[in-house]
């Protein structure tokens, strides 16, 4: 299978952390397609810059449609999941959320730790339905630049807070960042309890997808759109709004 990984930043040093670490979970037959937005925010830090990144991304999907058999979303706000999984023709998969729900399946509750601010993982975890099962949200001071840079002393940082996810009641714990990519097998052995790589877990979850092989909805919320009208938009985008295909 054909697995397309999508950034939604424009930093190509994230997308190929993204990339290395999705090529160490992939199953032998999925090729990993590493992609970055040609438009958008360096990082992610803002709810603005997230919105932005969130057309950038979908126009990025919309290049590939109908050329891949799955999209994981290498940003962990699992930015514009519900609108790519409406306009394209295959399974999608945040890694946040992957991250979350597999950490449900080996903790009774978890925690998630990022870079800086919390609040916009709190309102996804709540959006994914998991708030109750989410014990401790823990923002470490540094960015993904600095685990792009130093990704040693940035892993430093991120043990202390993983330790201090734990002391608040987590059976597990998500590396919030798409530039912590690959670092959850590393500190593993350092750590009390699983570590769960947003990557990875969305890697495996795209498999599992495209071998159940389930139908696109026809009803519903995420029913493919149909004679929407569009100006300015990439053709590929306005196509995938119409109901054609790009």
């Amino acid at each position: 299978m054909r697995l397309l990984v999508a950034n939604a930043n424009t930093t190509e040093a994230i997308t190929q952390l993204c990339a290395e670490a999705a090529r160490a979970a992939a199953a032998p037959g999925t090729r990993i397609i590493p992609a970055t937005p040609r438009f958008g925010p360096e990082v992610i830090a803002t709810r603005a810059e997230n919105v932005v990144a969130g057309h950038a991304l979908l126009s990025l999907l919309a290049e590939h449609a109908g050329q891949v058999e799955a999209c994981l979303l290498a940003v962990s706000h699992d930015t514009a999941l519900e609108a790519a999984r409406q306009i394209m023709p295959c399974p999608v998969v945040g890694m946040t959320e992957a991250a979350c729900f597999a950490a449900c399946l080996v903790g009774a509750r978890f925690g998630l730790v990022t870079f800086g601010g919390v609040e916009t993982y709190r309102e996804r975890i709540a959006q994914h339905g998991l708030a109750g099962r989410c014990a401790a949200l823990v923002g470490v001071d540094a960015t993904p630049q600095e685990a792009v840079r130093d990704p040693e002393g940035v892993a430093r940082k991120v043990q202390a807070g993983i330790a201090r996810a734990l002391a608040e009641g987590a059976d597990a714990v998500v590396m919030g960042g798409a530039a912590l990519a690959g670092m959850a097998p590393r500190l593993q052995g350092e750590a009390a309890v699983p570590l769960l790589d947003g990557i990875a877990a969305g890697v495996k979850l795209c498999e599992m997808l495209v071998a159940l092989n389930l139908p696109r909805p026809r009803a519903g919320s995420l029913a493919p759109p149909q004679g929407r009208a569009s100006l300015g938009l990439d053709p590929a985008l306005a196509a995938l709004l119409k109901g054609g295909t790009p």
